[in-house]
């Protein structure tokens, strides 16, 4: 009996991984394409397919393609199906243009990425987020050897903690709170990397004894009372994303824009209220939505909550009296995971995307 209901358990799943793997291609598909410089694999499969983090099955192993990171602008990608009936991409002829001053060829022009490390590159380098017990009991900048309120570059710093002698470290300058949109609580601290130097005294925090930092890097002035982290922790990246769709448990807001506006577009950073806590992993692809304007009925009909009199309003306890969806605007991707946080790049938007739109598993 048993064997008998797992069997039927087993049948029920499968179909269901396969119907999850299966490609969809995009409404008005195009059966080729010509890359385009600056162009991406995501913009790319975005063309053909309703779910382009499933790229790598449109650009699975053929002999046309045998990696899809090496496409050049100039070339043409056809769309055609295999012996199972299943969509794939494989390469044209290439068009290039030729003149009689300067030769074109492929090897001049740099391949397409999944997403470009040099747009995620300064965030990677320069932005963190800094927990809660970073700020209390992390080690941090006392003073430098020459005396200054600030330092830069070839000064000793007197750090307060027990530092790894030889071993480099980065100090950060925390910024602004970042807050749980739900709770109000601090959910940690946005933070910049203002400088970066090696160890060279170990120190004992015990006995208030300070460690020394040579400063070998300083990107602006270093202060008393900055974070002290080693170089690195946290900050490794893959050279390119395997992208997949978050758990559907996802469930959070975009919480502040590294640009610091309120409004932004495709291919800016944006942090979001969920993170290692919440079961976000790198390279999740998300789903972001807005909220539709909330309705109230009057004796004139309905209007826009927002316009409704203030004694409508009154009237009503919720701010509609329509359960309005949630309609999706964009899609973005997690590359840097924190705890309650997590910082991601807007692959596409419909319009500008805002502090307080959702996040969800697309």
């Amino acid at each position: 009996m048993l064997k008998r209901i797992i069997l039927t358990i087993l049948c029920l799943i499968l179909p269901l991984s396969v119907i999850a793997d299966e490609l969809k291609l995009a409404k008005n598909a195009p059966t080729s394409y010509v890359v385009k410089k600056g162009d991406t694999l995501w913009d790319i499969s975005a063309k053909f397919l309703q779910q382009p983090w499933l790229w790598p099955k449109l650009w699975r192993i053929n002999p046309d393609i045998e990696n899809p990171h090496l496409i050049y602008p100039g070339e043409e990608l056809n769309l055609v199906y295999d012996a199972q009936g299943r969509p794939m991409l494989v390469k044209g002829k290439p068009a290039l243009k030729w003149s009689p001053k300067v030769r074109t060829s492929l090897k001049d022009q740099n391949p397409v990425e999944t997403i470009s490390l040099n747009v995620l590159s300064p965030f990677v380098k320069y932005d963190t987020v800094l927990s809660g017990e970073d700020i209390e009991s992390g080690p941090y900048i006392l003073g430098s050897d020459e005396g200054y309120k600030s330092s830069v570059d070839g000064v000793k710093l007197y750090v307060n903690g027990d530092l790894a002698v030889g071993k480099s470290y980065g100090v950060y300058q925390k910024s602004e709170a970042i807050l749980s949109p739900s709770t109000e609580e601090i959910i940690g601290y946005h933070a910049r990397l203002v400088g970066t130097g090696k160890a060279i005294r170990q120190g004992d925090k015990a006995s208030k004894t300070p460690a020394t930092i040579y400063v070998e890097g300083a990107l602006r002035e270093i202060r008393a009372g900055d974070i002290v982290k080693p170089v690195n922790e946290g900050q490794m990246l893959p050279s390119f994303f395997t992208m997949q769709a978050a758990n559907n448990d996802v469930q959070g807001e975009i919480i502040k824009a590294s640009n610091g506006m309120r409004e932004f577009g495709k291919l800016e950073v944006v942090f979001i209220d969920q993170g290692n806590s919440h079961g976000v992993k790198q390279g999740d692809v998300l789903s972001v939505k807005r909220l539709s304007p909330g309705v109230v009925e009057t004796n004139d009909g309905p209007v826009y909550t927002a316009d409704a009199s203030r004694w409508n309003r009154m009237a009503n306890e919720a701010e509609s009296d329509y359960q309005m969806p949630k309609e999706a605007i964009g899609k973005l991707m997690v590359f840097k995971v924190f705890d309650q946080v997590s910082m991601a790049i807007i692959l596409n938007s419909e319009k500008p995307l805002r502090l307080q739109d959702w996040v969800t598993a697309p």
